[in-house]
This record gives structure tokens, C-alpha cells and sequence, in this order.
């Protein structure tokens, strides 16, 4: 079978993507991957045939944060480059889709591949790393866990997802007029089976959710012979399981103020920093402090004894599969709920706020995930997610709703 692969955001959203293109090439199939280009370094190391959609989002992310937007900005920015690129990206996906057989889509690009999809008469898949089906377990990942009463879950679910709608409906509707010669749609899509790579260790399943709707386990590729830099190597058989600290693809937050906080709060302790596209800090750091360059969470992580992070769904899902606790920091979207669950099975304690990081809150939560308590926790779940085979899953569910 021929498929297309489609998707829109940062490195956390493509590299599992590319993980399960890669899983579906070794089951037989002809895969192609369409992100942004640069989260594209996964898809080639995996030898994922891919190519990038119009845009770069990284450099107008850099953009709007130095003309003065901070965090909570990047949503925004994000919405804003989807709608910008909204007739390129389905010309792009629709060439691309010709004689494909089905079409994986997730992240801001899912509206224009289920257009494509429609257009074309094949059948499409929605892959993602939050849970955003409507169910009464939980509320919209997108809001604060605590905000919403549990009557209320999957209301809040219906009402983020129209809202999401509302914010790209206008430019979906002018390309798939414009490009497609379709006439413009009114409702969201709701029919199309979901698959999440997402942990039911994490998030028990829903009871409430269709067939062909399931959380599938972390989209993983398989271990490989990765080698670590001389100097990393050094560090680490230099002492204790050092702490992981790093952010991911978050930008915009005032990194040194950040990090001096973290150098009081992480004192007597070794500590791994991973810049991340905020970039290497302008600042002399403690000689426990090592930076490191972007390495395999699969690999490294095990060996770090508390990973320190923003709560994004790929890190979450690494740090407890290694079966180490977590601090957990949340800049926006998703993290929250991730910070939530992870507090919920007790790997975590509450997370510590971002808009005003306080040095004695974040030396609380580390005292917290110090506990054997805690620890012994984390190691019981990452024993757990180990006998899970999410990608494994998620091939069997394509391949089964694809009738292959």
C-alpha cells in the first residue's frame, strides 16, 4: 500500500510520525512523510521519504518572539503560519497524495489533509499525541485539569475543538475552493478513525470513545547502536545519574533568568542542560553543569536520575518509560495536562508555574521526586510502558481500518 504521512509542528510532533512511517515501511508499505522542514532531522535519520511544506517555522517563531511576543504567543504565531500557508500546503498534499491509498494526518496540517483525502476519495487516518476525541474521563488537554468540572468533560472537548475549527475554517475553506474546487465545509470532520500514540498508562483509555479510536502506547523506534560524544560519555561515568534539564522547542521565555533560578535550586546536584531552539545561553554555568547536544531520549534518560522538562507528550512519555520522575514546567497548550497526569500517578509533584518561577517551589518539587517513595514509583511505570509495543499497535490499527 502507498500512503502519505502529514503533519505540522515542532520536533515533539514529527519525530513520532516519522517513527511510525518508518514501522510502516519495515511492515511493507510505501510511505511518505510531509512536515516542516526543520523537524525533518528524524524522518532522515530513520530513511523516512519526506519532503518539507512551504514555510519555516522556526525562523518566524524566532521572528515574533524578538519583535517582543513571549510564550504564550507561540500558539498564535503557529495558528497564523497554518492559515498563511494553508493553499500552498494543499497543493503540496495533494500532489503528493496522488495515487496513495490512504492518508495519515495530524498536527495544524490535519484540516488541509482531510481536505486532500475528500478530494481524492481515499480513506484518512488522524494520528496524534494528545487525546483530543471527546470523552467524559477527562477534559480538553488544552485547558487547565483543574478549571473544569467533570460534568463537563466532554463538552469541554467539543467546545476546544470547534474553536480550533473556527481559527482555521476561513483559510481551509478559500484553498480547498481555490485548489481543490471544492465548496467550503461548514462542520469539522468527527468520522475519521483517531489513533493516539499515547500511553493507557498515562491516560486510561476511555470506555466513552468509538472503534478505531484508541490510545495505541508511545510511537518508539526501536533501540540502535547511538554512541555518545567522548565528552558526554565523561561526564556521565564521572559521578551519580546526573539531572536532565531542557525545554524542547520552547522559545520565547527570558532563558537566563530561568537558569540562574535552576543554578540556585540545583545545587549539590549534576545536571545535563539541553539549550534546545531557545539556544545555548549567553552566561558562564557551574561546573556541574554539562550541555548537551540534541541525543535519543530512549538512550539517555535512563541514565539520568530526574528529567526536568516543559511537558510536552513525546519528553512526558520518555522520562517515565526510563522510569525516572519528573519537575515538570509548562509554558502552554498541552503541558498542563501532562504535568497533571504525571502528578496524578505520583511520579510528579505539582507543577511549578513558569510565569513566575520561584526558586523555593521548584527546590519542593525536587525534594519530591528525591523520595523512594516516588522513585519507586516511577520505576514500577516505566516497567509497565516497557511491555508496551505502541508502534507496533498503531501499524496493526492502519492496516486493519486501510483493509491491507
Amino acid at each position: 500500500m502507498k500512503l502519505l504521512a502529514l503533519t505540522y509542528g515542532t520536533e515533539g510532533d514529527t519525530r513520532p510520525l516519522a517513527v511510525l512511517c518508518r514501522a510502516l515501511m519495515d511492515a511493507g508499505h510505501e510511505v511518505t512523510l510531509l512536515a516542516d522542514g526543520a523537524t525533518l532531522g528524524s524522518a532522515r535519520a530513520l530513511g523516512v521519504p519526506h519532503a518539507a511544506l512551504s514555510g519555516n517555522m522556526r525562523d518566524e517563531l524566532t521572528v515574533l518572539v524578538s519583535s517582543g511576543k513571549g510564550v504564550n504567543a507561540t500558539a498564535a504565531g503557529l495558528a497564523r503560519i497554518a492559515n498563511a500557508q494553508a493553499h500552498s500546503w494543499m497543493q503540496q498534499t495533494a500532489e503528493a497524495a496522488a495515487g496513495c491509498d490512504g492518508l495519515i494526518v495530524s498536527g495544524l496540517a490535519a484540516f488541509v489533509g482531510l481536505s486532500v483525502a475528500e478530494y481524492l476519495g481515499i480513506r484518512v487516518i488522524g494520528a496524534g499525541l494528545i487525546p483530543i476525541s471527546p470523552t467524559h474521563a477527562f477534559p480538553s488537554p488544552f485547558l487547565p485539569p483543574r478549571w473544569v468540572p467533570a460534568v463537563l468533560n466532554r463538552t469541554s472537548h467539543q467546545a476546544v475543538n470547534g474553536l480550533l475549527w473556527h481559527a482555521f475554517r476561513k483559510a481551509t475553506n478559500q484553498a480547498r475552493r481555490s485548489v481543490l474546487g471544492l465548496p467550503p465545509r461548514q462542520k469539522q470532520w468527527t468520522a475519521h478513525p483517531m489513533l493516539y500514540g499515547v500511553s493507557p498508562a498515562l491516560v486510561p483509555e476511555p470506555r466513552d470513545w468509538p472503534a478505531h479510536t484508541r490510545l495505541c502506547g508511545q510511537w518508539l523506534a526501536p533501540a540502535d547502536s547511538w554512541a555518545p560524544p567522548a565528552a558526554l560519555k565523561t561526564f556521565l561515568d564521572a559521578g551519580e545519574p546526573p539531572v536532565y534539564l531542557g525545554f524542547g522547542s520552547m522559545i520565547g521565555f527570558d532563558r537566563e533568568a530561568v537558569l540562574n533560578i535552576f543554578i540556585g535550586a540545583a545545587e549539590g546536584l549534576r545536571v545535563l542542560l539541553y539549550p534546545g531552539w531557545s539556544g545555548i545561553p549567553d552566561m558562564v554555568l557551574p561546573e556541574n553543569f554539562f550541555i548537551v547536544e540534541e541525543t535519543p531520549h530512549q538512550w539517555l534518560f535512563p541514565r539520568t536520575s530526574l528529567v526536568i522538562h516543559h511537558g510536552g507528550s513525546g519528553t512526558t512519555h520518555s522520562a517515565c518509560r526510563a522510569g525516572v520522575p519528573s519537575v515538570v514546567l509548562p509554558f502552554a497548550g498541552d503541558q498542563s495536562f501532562w504535568a497533571h497526569q504525571l502528578n496524578r500517578l505520583g511520579v510528579a509533584d505539582r507543577a511549578v508555574s513558569t510565569r513566575k518561577l520561584d526558586r523555593d517551589k521548584l527546590k519542593q518539587a525536587i525534594r519530591f521526586v528525591q523520595r523512594a517513595e516516588t522513585r519507586q514509583r516511577a520505576a514500577a511505570l516505566g516497567k509497565q510502558m516497557a511491555q508496551e509495543t505502541g508502534t507496533a499497535t498503531a501499524v496493526a490499527e492502519i492496516e486493519g481500518i486501510l483493509g491491507m
